[in-house]
């Protein structure tokens, strides 16, 4: 069991892991795919598209050759809408707040930094983070473990004195392909099986636990 002692720093993924943002991910979907003349699941049919980047979706969606498209009209709806359609999960504002006065916090979102940043503006979450990191707009950085090396980079920390928060397996893969550790938010859209799959196993019911566990 990987142990704590000697972190620095804590980053945390955003959707799934900060805030839920079935409504606006789904809906915007939703609107690519009715737009683009393709069939249109349920919102509880598209919950795993939260957390993978969503050039990938769209191929796994559509077809790799039609992601593009596929993104841009998601990027119509979101950017004015779906981006707001969003909740933070009960408890964090408390977890975020205690954990500040011990460690760094960061923000690590394959999501666009600029909707990152209007987001955490919006739900008044920006003030607890030192600094917060993103993809381009161009899909840069949206590969997790290219985004934590960026951000470690940046930062100056050592994978060693940094974990990782978040809800799906390429949270856990971007940690553990930078020497990271990992805490699974099994209240988001992820399982067990998918961290235990890469090697950890540690995870927290509810965002309360994160204080328990650090």
């Amino acid at each position: 069991m990987q142990s704590f002692n000697g972190i620095q720093a804590i980053f945390f993924d955003l959707d799934g892991t900060l805030t839920d943002p079935k409504e606006g991910i789904t809906g915007c979907i939703q609107h690519a795919l009715r737009h683009m003349g393709e069939p249109v699941p349920t919102k509880d049919e598209l919950t795993w598209c939260i957390g993978p980047p969503l050039s990938d979706n769209f191929s796994e969606l559509v077809s790799p050759q039609r992601a593009a498209e596929g993104v841009a009209l998601y990027r119509q709806r979101f950017s004015s809408v779906g981006l707001f359609e969003n909740r933070v999960y009960s408890g964090i504002p408390d977890v975020l707040a205690g954990l500040a006065e011990k460690y760094s916090l960061y923000v690590a979102s394959s999501k666009p930094l600029v909707f990152v940043d209007q987001i955490l503006q919006h739900f008044e979450l920006d003030g607890y983070f030192q600094r917060t990191f993103g993809s381009g707009l161009d899909g840069s950085l949206q590969d997790k473990s290219e985004l934590l090396r960026y951000a470690l980079k940046e930062t100056g920390l050592s994978g060693s004195s940094a974990t990782m928060v978040g809800d799906r397996r390429h949270d856990a893969v971007g940690a553990k392909n930078n020497g990271m550790g990992f805490v699974g938010a099994l209240y988001g859209y992820g399982n067990e099986e998918e961290f235990q799959s890469v090697g950890y196993d540690r995870w927290v019911d509810a965002p309360s636990g994160l204080l328990q566990l650090f």
